[in-house]
């Protein structure tokens, strides 16, 4: 059901005022992720509006901010500078249409294979990204790179910093009328303003980005504008693999912050709806000009701080930002970044899960070692890829630690030998199965009871085959027990040597290719 804000007029004013709040955070953000990929400015904030007005309204989790952001850029950069940027719009549609069919085929369900370790690790390492993304703002351009900042503009800005976080920090306390984010901005604005400090606005770093004097953000409505690009196989093998990368993502930034936010508010987003609005909206970027985005976890936490919860919250943050671009350029390059530096500095203290430190020694080892692995891949490297790399260790761990769990026990009932199985067969746990027999040592007549046992794949059932097979060699007689029909099915090796009691098997299911 579409809600567009809670009841009452407090829930009204609490997302109008965070969506603002958020649309000032956006602007110099999307400026500096469209230099990131390679494309002007006005290609990003079209499509932080674009994604923040489409996924607010049709999107699976009402309160979560999307926009132009830096793990789709870092994808699209290489595009754009090979190709050029009609490749990017039309790789951007593509994207977009393979985000609304993983929506429709429900695959948004696969995010809670993602472990807990890893949403921390996903959590702590996005917010260490953060914090060095707020850095750069502290230098200027040099002779041999970027250089620090004067010490006189140097210690202006960090006292503005710390003078917006102490705001947002303490205000709170004594009213909650205002969002205490957009009230730290308009304060130390207003400061900047009265004082003449000498300080960078963002009109100052929309410049500097730019290498032009005269640039500015006000523009006119994104236009329609299909990709010029052949409607070729040589053109789809260049979009393709760029597509399905910004596609994967995408959705894993989106629908791990969806996760997150859902945590924050203990509510339920729903994440094959989230599929399909990041999809459509992805899509229209690519017929509008803009260079597509995902969900972004700083600004939905500005926006739940500042008490944002509805879709309302989304759909003002998205028309505050058109507004900016369209008439209201002047008053945000005026805005100085050590005011927005430090409100992300507040989302950074609030994204970090500081109590993971206290789970040292508490939580096995494996699972830290995850948390600081994916935490480290997100900095170095790309969030999509740590994500997997840390479901692919988890899962290794998992299999490592079932695989112990492979038991036997042995009696003799006259002259037959039965091993009693208990545990989990699947392709971690085969060795240790295999070696709990002693085919040469047994009596002719053996009996391997899985009642206690459960067969999980394919490398189960070619375990179980090729057990048969060393007792065929020995020349003893194989009985096997409470095996499933399928496992029967498929132990075709073992000849007439193996005796299989289909009267007590169960009847349960296993993953195997060749049952489909």
């Amino acid at each position: 059901m579409f809600q567009l804000t809670c009841p009452g007029k407090t829930c009204v004013k609490n997302d109008v005022l965070s969506g603002l709040t958020v649309a000032l955070a956006l602007v110099p953000e999307a400026i500096a992720f469209a230099f990131v990929a390679g494309v002007a400015p006005l290609v990003g904030l079209y499509a932080a509006f674009i994604m923040g007005l489409i996924t607010a309204l049709i999107g699976g989790r009402p309160g979560m901010i999307s926009g132009a952001t830096g793990a789709m850029a870092v994808v699209m950069v290489s595009l754009v500078a090979q190709h050029g940027i009609e490749y990017l719009f039309a790789a951007v549609l593509l994207a977009g249409v393979f985000q609304i069919l993983a929506g429709v085929l429900h695959l948004g369900k696969f995010i809670r294979l993602v472990p807990y370790p890893v949403m921390l690790g996903f959590v702590n390492g996005l917010a260490i990204v953060i914090f060095l993304a707020q850095l750069r703002q502290f230098q200027t351009s040099g002779e041999h790179g970027m250089v620090w900042l004067p010490a006189q503009q140097l210690w202006i800005m960090l006292g503005l910093v710390a003078l917006t976080m102490a705001i947002i920090h303490f205000l709170p306390r004594l009213t909650t009328a205002i969002p205490a984010s957009l009230a730290a901005i308009l304060v130390v604005t207003g400061l900047v303003l009265v004082f003449n400090l000498d300080t960078r606005t963002v009109q100052d770093v929309l410049r500097e980005l730019s290498g032009d004097p005269n640039a500015t953000i006000a523009a006119g409505l994104p236009a329609f504008h299909l990709p010029d690009v052949p409607l070729s196989w040589n053109a789809l093998k260049v979009i393709l693999p760029y597509s399905l990368i910004l596609a994967a993502v995408g959705l894993i930034e989106s629908l791990l912050t969806l996760s997150l936010i859902d945590e924050l508010t203990e509510t339920r987003g729903r994440g094959n709806q989230e599929c399909i609005g990041q999809g459509v909206a992805n899509a229209v970027n690519g017929v509008f000009g803009a260079m597509g985005g995902c969900a972004m976890i700083g600004q939905s936490l500005i926006n739940i701080n500042s008490g944002g919860r509805g879709r309302l919250s989304g759909i003002a943050a998205a028309l505050f930002l058109l507004t900016f671009i369209l008439v209201g350029s002047g008053l945000i390059e005026i805005i100085p970044v050590a005011a927005l530096v430090g409100v992300m500095f507040m989302v950074v203290l609030a994204t970090f899960e500081w109590a993971s430190f206290r789970m040292i020694g508490r939580v096995p080892t494996a699972d830290i070692l995850v948390i600081i692995i994916v935490a480290t891949i997100t900095v170095v490297a790309d969030l999509a890829i740590a994500v997997i790399v840390g479901v692919i260790v988890s899962a290794l761990v998992f299999a490592w630690e079932h695989a112990k769990h492979m038991l036997a026990t042995t009696r003799m009932e006259g002259d037959t030998k039965i091993y009693e199985l208990s545990g989990p067969l699947f392709f971690g746990s085969i060795q240790t199965f295999a070696d709990l027999f002693t085919p040469k040592e047994d009596p002719d007549e053996v009996i391997v009871d899985f009642a206690k046992a459960r067969v999980y794949d394919h490398s189960a059932i070619e375990a179980i085959d090729s057990l048969a097979e060393r007792y065929l060699r020995a020349g003893k007689h194989l009985h096997l027990r409470h095996l499933s029909p399928e496992c029967t099915l498929l132990l075709d090796k073992a000849g007439d040597l193996v005796e299989v009691n289909r009267s007590e098997d169960p009847d349960y299911h296993i993953a195997d290719d060749r049952l489909a």
